[in-house]
C-alpha cells in the first residue's frame, strides 16, 4: 500500500471550492474523469453512492468523515477487490485557495490515478 499527496492552488474562493466538494452532483463539472455520480444528498459521514467514469464499471464509494468547519472530508472507493481512501482538504489563502488530496492504495492504482486527480483539483481551485 502506498500514499500520495497532490496539491493545487488557485484564485477561487474557499467557500466555492468547498461547495464543489460538498455537492457530489457537482463533481463532474470540475473532475474530468467523472461522468456521473449517483448519491443522495450532500457530503455527510455514511453517504454511499457510485461514480461513473468514461470506462465501465462504476466504482462504489462511502464517505467516512466530513468536517465542514475545517473543510476536510474523506471517502473510500471500491472497485471489486481494489480499494482506495482519499482525504481532501480546502484552505483559504491570501490570494485564493489551496486544496490537497492524499490517496491511500496500491501503488499501481495511485500512479495511474494521480494525473487525473491533479487535473481535477487544479480545475476545482480555478472555478469562478
Amino acid at each position: 500500500m502506498g500514499r500520495l499527496t497532490l496539491h493545487a492552488h488557485g484564485p477561487a474562493d474557499a467557500d466555492s471550492v468547498w461547495q464543489g466538494y460538498a455537492d457530489p452532483q457537482a463533481w463532474p463539472t470540475w473532475a474530468p474523469q467523472i461522468a456521473k455520480v449517483e448519491a443522495d444528498g450532500r457530503l455527510r459521514p455514511g453517504l454511499t453512492g457510485r461514480v461513473w467514469s468514461y470506462l465501465p464499471p462504476p466504482v462504489s464509494f462511502e464517505v467516512l468523515e466530513v468536517d465542514d468547519v475545517r473543510r476536510r472530508w474523506s471517502w473510500r472507493v471500491h472497485l471489486g477487490p481494489l480499494s482506495m481512501r482519499l482525504d481532501h482538504d480546502v484552505t483559504r489563502h491570501l490570494h485564493g485557495t489551496a486544496t490537497s488530496v492524499t490517496v491511500h492504495g496500491p501503488w499501481p492504482v495511485l500512479l495511474a490515478y494521480a494525473p487525473l486527480a491533479q487535473v481535477a483539483i487544479r480545475r476545482l481551485v480555478r472555478r469562478p
